[in-house]
C-alpha cells in the first residue's frame, strides 16, 4: 500500500484522521500522569515487622532470616534487602519494571503467611509499596489554637486514627508518615516491693497476663438435637480487668489467698513517653507526610489532598482546638518547571515560523509548516497515554527538541515539491513525487 499516494487521493480522510489525532491527543493529554520527573525506581514492597525492645541481632535471628527463607524464589523479584534495628525489622523486595503489583503483592502475603513461630512480643508484618528512599509530595505540620492547653504529642491517636486514615484513602496516595505524636496505651508499673513480698516476678506476670488475654475453644455441648459450641472470651481491655486478674491462688489455713494485679502494680491509661520534638515557629507542633503512588499523577492528587486538608480543618480538626499548615508543596516547583517548558515550546514554534517566513517568504508554506507542529505534538500524546508514559520535565523537553525536528522535516519536503514544480510536474506528481524522494531517509535514517 502506498501510504504517500493514498493521501493525496483521500484528502478528507486525511483531514478526518488529523482531526481524530487532535481530539484524541487532548483526551490522553487529561489522562498522562503528570510528575516533576520519569519513574526511575523498580516497583518495590515493604515487609515492616515490629519487635519492641529487641536488638538488632535477636530481630536478626528471629525475623529476618525466617522471613528472607520464605520471600526466595518470588516471580519477578531481582533484589530483596533487609535492615535490622532495635525494635524494627525491614524487608525491601525489588521487583523488575513492569511487575503487576497487586499480583506482587498477594504472593508476598501468601508467602508471609508460611512465616511462623515469631516472638510473641513481636506485631504482625505490614506491607507498603513505597519505602524510604520515596520524597514526599507534601508536608503539613499541625499546632494548637490559642488557649488551648492540651500537650500537643497527645493528640498522636488523633492523627493516626482521623486525619491519617481519610489521607490515605485518597486514590494516589501510598502512605502518611506521622511524627511528633504519641498514642494511648494501657499501663502496667508493677511495684518491686509488692513482686518481693508474694514472691513473684515480672516474667510471671506478663505470662500470666497473657494468659489471660485470649481467646479459645472448650469444646461442645449436646443437648438433645442441638450442639453447642462452648468458647471462653477473655479480653483485657479496660483497667478494671487488668486489676482483677488473678496472679496466683494460695490455700492457706483453710482459706484462699489470692493475689491480684492491682496488689502488685498500678493499671492505667497513659500516654507512651515522647522519642521526638516539633516545633513550628517556637510552638510545638505535629507533622506528617504523604507519599504518592507510584505512576500516580501528582497535580490530581495534590488537588484532592488539598480539598481533604480543607475539610478536616473545617471539621474535626478545628473541633480538637488544632490549626493544620501546608509547609510543603511539590506542584508548585512541577508547574512551575511544567509551565517553562511549555513557554518554551510555544516560543520554539513561534520563532520557527516567523524565521520561515522571512526566508521562505511564502504564507502558505508556513502556515503548512505551522500547523505540523501542534499536530505532531497533540498526536504523541496518545502515544504517551498507550504506552504508560508520564508528562514531565524530560518527556516535554523531549517535545521541545522534537519541533526543530518537526520544521526540518517539513521543509525538506516542501523544498523538494517546489524543485519538481518548477521542472514543470503537476501538483498531485509533484506532491507525490516530492515526499516519495525523501521518505526514506525520514524512516531509515543513517
Amino acid at each position: 500500500m502506498d501510504f504517500i499516494r493514498c493521501s493525496i487521493e483521500r484528502p478528507v480522510a486525511v483531514i478526518a484522521a488529523v482531526l481524530m489525532a487532535v481530539l484524541f491527543g487532548i483526551l490522553a493529554l487529561t489522562q498522562i500522569p503528570i510528575q516533576l520527573a520519569p519513574d526511575v525506581r523498580k516497583p518495590i514492597v515493604v515487609i515492616s515487622t515490629n519487635w519492641p525492645g529487641a536488638a538488632p541481632t535477636e530481630i536478626e535471628r528471629e525475623i529476618v532470616n525466617p522471613q528472607e527463607e520464605t520471600l526466595r524464589g518470588l516471580d519477578g523479584l531481582e533484589i530483596m534487602t533487609s535492615r535490622a534495628r532495635t525494635g524494627e525489622a525491614e524487608v525491601t523486595l525489588e521487583f523488575a519494571i513492569g511487575t503487576d503489583m497487586s499480583q506482587s503483592l498477594l504472593l508476598v502475603s501468601n508467602r508471609l503467611d508460611r512465616v511462623g513461630g515469631y516472638p510473641a512480643e513481636a506485631n504482625e508484618p505490614t506491607l507498603n509499596t513505597s519505602g524510604a528512599d520515596d520524597s514526599p509530595i507534601a508536608w503539613v505540620l499541625i499546632t494548637a489554637e490559642e488557649g488551648n492547653t492540651r500537650s500537643i504529642p497527645s493528640y498522636g491517636d488523633f492523627l493516626e486514627d482521623i486525619v491519617k486514615d481519610r489521607v490515605e484513602r485518597i486514590p494516589g496516595v501510598a502512605a502518611v508518615n506521622v511524627f511528633g505524636g504519641v498514642t494511648r496505651e494501657l499501663q502496667v508499673v508493677v511495684d518491686p516491693q509488692g513482686l518481693s513480698r508474694f514472691g513473684l516476678t515480672v516474667p510471671e506476670v506478663v505470662q500470666r497476663l497473657r494468659a489471660e488475654n485470649i481467646s479459645i475453644s472448650a469444646g461442645d455441648v449436646d443437648e438433645g438435637k442441638r450442639r453447642y459450641v462452648v468458647r471462653t472470651e477473655s479480653n483485657l481491655n479496660t483497667e478494671e480487668a487488668v486489676r482483677n486478674v488473678v496472679l496466683r491462688s494460695d490455700a492457706t489455713n483453710g482459706g484462699t489467698g489470692r493475689v491480684r494485679v492491682s496488689d502488685v502494680a498500678d493499671v492505667s491509661f497513659e500516654f507512651k513517653e515522647s522519642t521526638a520534638r516539633l516545633r513550628f515557629k517556637g510552638e510545638p507542633g505535629l507533622a506528617f507526610n504523604v507519599v504518592r503512588e507510584s505512576g500516580a499523577n501528582v497535580i490530581t492528587v495534590m488537588d484532592e489532598i488539598r480539598t481533604v486538608l480543607a475539610a478536616l480543618q473545617a471539621g474535626p480538626v478545628a473541633e480538637q482546638g488544632l490549626i493544620m499548615n501546608q509547609v510543603y508543596d511539590e506542584t508548585i516547583y512541577i508547574e512551575g518547571a511544567i509551565d517553562l517548558v511549555t513557554q518554551n515550546i510555544y516560543i520554539g514554534g513561534a520563532l520557527a515560523a516567523l524565521v520561515l517566513l522571512l526566508f521562505l517568504r511564502s504564507p502558505r508554506a508556513v502556515v503548512i509548516i505551522s500547523l505540523s507542529i501542534p499536530v505532531s505534538v497533540v498526536a504523541t500524546f496518545v502515544v504517551m497515554a498507550a504506552t504508560g508514559r508520564t508528562l514531565n520535565v524530560i518527556s516535554l523537553a523531549g517535545i521541545a527538541f522534537a519541533v526543530g525536528m518537526i520544521v526540518d522535516a517539513a521543509i525538506v519536503v516542501l523544498e523538494n515539491i517546489y524543485r519538481l514544480r518548477e521542472r514543470g510536474y503537476s501538483r498531485r506528481e509533484a506532491a507525490y513525487l516530492g515526499a516519495k524522494q525523501v521518505w526514506g531517509p525520514f524512516w531509515f535514517p543513517r
